[in-house]
């Protein structure tokens, strides 16, 4: 073969051998899905989050249900924070922002202040921050429901702690749950680098359940 047609030859042969493999894609992880698990014969059944009773910000019940077939981001909060709510809220309204198209996702943040956060003031702090409430649920309860659900159920922590300044303390995570209530991601939402990871990961979640 003249080393002309050599030259002819190869780039397509090249070609041919690469673009099966171009076209192949690649395939994604799955998210974790953590917390307990066991093993019941063939099948492994995940920790889910309890059932919950609670009431927005429009006065509205808000339950597993409000949720069913939906993808959604948890967290803990109180109105008269001064520490990393402000900063978390900050965060959680880049996710909102990201989101606003899409009906599959939406946000549920929890109160720790039950006494002082009524459903008017969480009416008031929702429309400063300019949402929909039917996007994003800002929900209050009974103290000790709110408390063990976030530590039982999501492992973050909100409790009472009378040597902070604001008389609380809570966890800076957002949540990451998926439509069969098991959670998927943990995420710093004080950091912007992490809530970046969650935004990408809502999506990727999008995708397996798409499949």
């Amino acid at each position: 073969m003249s080393r002309a047609l050599f030259s002819y030859l190869s780039p397509v042969l090249l070609a041919a051998v690469l673009l099966p493999a171009a076209c192949i894609e690649k395939k994604e992880t799955p998210l974790p899905i953590l917390g307990a698990r066991e093993v019941n014969g063939a099948d492994t059944v995940y920790h889910t989050i309890a059932d919950f009773k609670f009431t927005d910000q429009d006065s509205a019940t808000i339950t597993n249900s409000t949720f069913d077939n939906k993808i959604y981001v948890a967290d803990f909060f109180f109105t008269s924070c001064r520490t990393i709510c402000p900063i978390m809220k900050t965060q959680m309204l880049r996710v909102y922002d990201s989101l606003q198209n899409d009906p599959n996702v939406v946000l549920l943040s929890h109160t720790i202040d039950p006494e002082y956060d009524t459903v008017a003031l969480l009416h008031d702090y929702a429309a400063r921050l300019g949402v929909k409430s039917d996007k994003w649920h800002f929900v209050t309860g009974a103290k000790d429901d709110i408390y063990k659900i976030a530590q039982t159920s999501y492992f973050a922590t909100a409790m009472e702690a009378k040597e902070e300044p604001d008389g609380f303390i809570h966890s800076g995570a957002f949540l990451l749950i998926d439509k069969q209530r098991r959670i998927r991601g943990k995420y710093d939402g004080t950091k912007e680098e992490d809530v970046n990871r969650l935004i990408v990961d809502i999506r990727r979640l999008e995708k397996e359940n798409a499949k």
